[in-house]
């Protein structure tokens, strides 16, 4: 599970959009938000539609500047986006003109990194994610689940201190989802990352976190922190579990009480 060390740190953040007019109302997206994300953990957001979990991952990866409140990793203020905090988008960012070594070890290329310990750790990371032997392939020649493969494996080699994960498996079907969470799992198991993953998909978030932050409608708020009791290494088998199936009952039951809440 995760260590002591704090990794994400907010307090009281919020974060207003002016209207798209002068006579528009603002909108407040997040208010009074607290969240704390320890090193090696892997922290799941869940919320209803347009309650900010995205506009959450993207003040933490320095992509949106808070209105108000404090958001530290490491103890620093996020001023901005840093290599310590790497994103894994909801649709792969590849450049298609590229082959899937060279997006995977382009950005530590361009930082100068050994050339050597490079292609040691690119080898290593591509053998993890199960994309071995796809090096030379572009990312038109893969499928789907395939190319965030790559999203992933591109990440990893980076060594961030956090990887932040914006719905990546949405737009996957059914069958790839439990593939790429076995692959999620296994990357955790051998590299123990800090991971700040968001999702609508409860049993994801149950499968793969080790806390779930469940938030209220607009303007988001922590609803809820669920510890997610399962030990690891995790399976699927998890599923069969009454444990599993009560908490995901459970989890489901505030999501539709916020969203009944928000059409009264």
């Amino acid at each position: 599970m995760s260590s002591d060390a704090v990794l994400i740190a907010a307090k009281g953040l919020s974060k207003r959009y002016p209207g798209r007019r002068e006579a528009d109302p603002p909108t407040l997206a997040l208010e009074s938000f607290d969240i704390t994300v320890s090193a090696q953990e892997v922290a799941c957001v869940v919320g209803p539609s347009g309650c900010g979990k995205t506009t959450l991952l993207n003040m933490i990866a320095g992509f949106e500047t808070p209105t108000s409140g404090s958001l530290t990793v490491k103890g620093q203020a996020v001023i901005g986006p840093h290599p310590d905090r790497s994103v894994v988008f909801q649709q792969p960012a590849l450049f298609p003109w590229l082959t899937v070594w060279d997006n995977v070890t382009l950005g530590p290329r361009l930082r100068g990194h050994d050339p050597r310990a490079l292609e040691a750790s690119a080898r290593k990371v591509l053998l993890s994610v199960g994309l071995s032997g796809f090096e030379r392939h572009f990312p038109y020649q893969l499928s789907g689940g395939m190319r965030q493969r790559v999203q992933l494996a591109r990440v990893l080699v980076a060594s961030p201190d956090v990887i932040l994960m914006d719905e990546p498996f949405g737009a996957l079907d059914a069958q790839t989802r439990v593939v790429m969470h076995e692959v999620v799992l296994r990357v955790w198991s051998e590299y123990r990352p800090t991971i700040f993953f968001i999702t609508h998909d409860v049993e994801e978030a149950l499968i793969l976190a080790d806390y779930i932050y469940v938030m209220t409608r607009r303007p988001g708020r922590i609803k809820e922190r669920i510890e997610v009791p399962f030990s690891r290494p995790r399976s699927y088998e998890l599923i069969g579990d009454p444990k599993f199936a009560a908490l995901r009952a459970r989890i489901v039951g505030i999501l539709r009480d916020e969203w009944l809440e928000a059409q009264e």
